[in-house]
């Protein structure tokens, strides 16, 4: 068995240490934190390793995980290349959503052979992360030796991995924010407007239960231009105008949340067909203005 070094280990990197000591794909050796106290944590809640607070601690591992944040990713490689425990048997990751393993150039440099890894995941909670794992898609890529390491310590797990290319993975990663954490944020919108209608947040809440899950639903069961509906789908100017001119009495802000993702509607609303095309063209227009 592969044995893994982790360098921060937080709640991605506990959710993954977890699932390969549980699989026995990797045998956890060191984790290192910033602090030993945070170290030794990770350690208990993965079950297995030792923990360690000083890059010269660590032993020579198979693979180096770097799961710190991801500022602190190129300054944790350039460290750890000043090690004499890489070399060319060595594969080295970091699981930023954000960046590519260009990153890990001075790890290379070394021999080692360097890759990213995205679970699509949120793992807020790592415990309730790792029993959910299976069916999570994984972006990989990096050098080819690096991936087959990776895709199939992730496969045993029952990820779901595809490759992803290097120069647009910042905005996969930003692709993967709009869905998920701006899905909350917009959510989030949707309450204080109904609060602002006079409805009380729990209520609203049980309100958009339904509507949201049932719109979910109908995207993936249909698509984004037939799971569309509303005034943009039936092409109501009237409708679109009365929202904008109470919004812009009320928040700006969220006007202008409602006017960026209106103008996607209209596109939307255009390519169902539905609508006409002088009335969308009149929306678009006051979306814009």
């Amino acid at each position: 068995m592969k044995s893994l070094n982790v360098i921060g280990c937080g709640k991605v990197g506990k959710t993954l240490s977890r699932l390969w000591s549980r699989h026995d794909v990797f045998k956890v050796q060191n984790v290192l934190n910033r602090s030993l106290q945070s170290a030794a944590q990770a350690v208990d809640f993965v079950g297995s390793g030792r923990a360690v607070d000083d890059f010269a601690q660590l032993q020579k591992a198979d693979v180096v995980m770097i799961s710190a944040s991801d500022e602190s990713i190129g300054p944790c490689c350039r460290r750890l290349a000043a090690t004499d425990i890489l070399d060319r048997d060595v594969v080295v990751f970091h699981s930023s959503g954000s960046l590519s393993s260009h990153l890990l150039e001075p790890a290379r440099k070394r021999g080692a052979s360097v890759a990213s890894i995205h679970p699509i995941k949120s793992c807020a909670d790592p415990a309730a992360s790792a029993e959910t794992f299976a069916g999570t898609y994984c972006a990989i890529e990096g050098d080819p030796a690096a991936c087959d390491v990776l895709r199939d310590a992730l496969e045993r797990c029952g990820a779901i991995t595809f490759p992803l290319d290097p120069k647009f993975k910042t905005i996969h990663h930003a692709a993967c924010v709009m869905v998920c954490n701006y899905l909350v944020a917009l959510m989030e919108t949707g309450l204080r407007c109904f609060e602002k209608g006079g409805i009380p947040r729990d209520t609203a809440m049980d309100v958009m239960k339904p509507i949201v899950t049932g719109t979910v639903d109908n995207v993936f069961r249909l698509g984004p231009v037939a799971a569309l509906t509303g005034p943009i789908a039936r092409g109501d100017r009237s409708v679109v105008q009365r929202h904008c001119e109470a919004l812009s009495q009320w928040d700006e802000d969220i006007l202008e949340i409602y006017k960026g993702l209106g103008r996607v509607a209209v596109e939307l609303s255009a390519t169902q067909g539905n609508a006409s095309a002088d009335a969308l063209a009149a929306i678009e227009k006051m979306l814009h203005d």
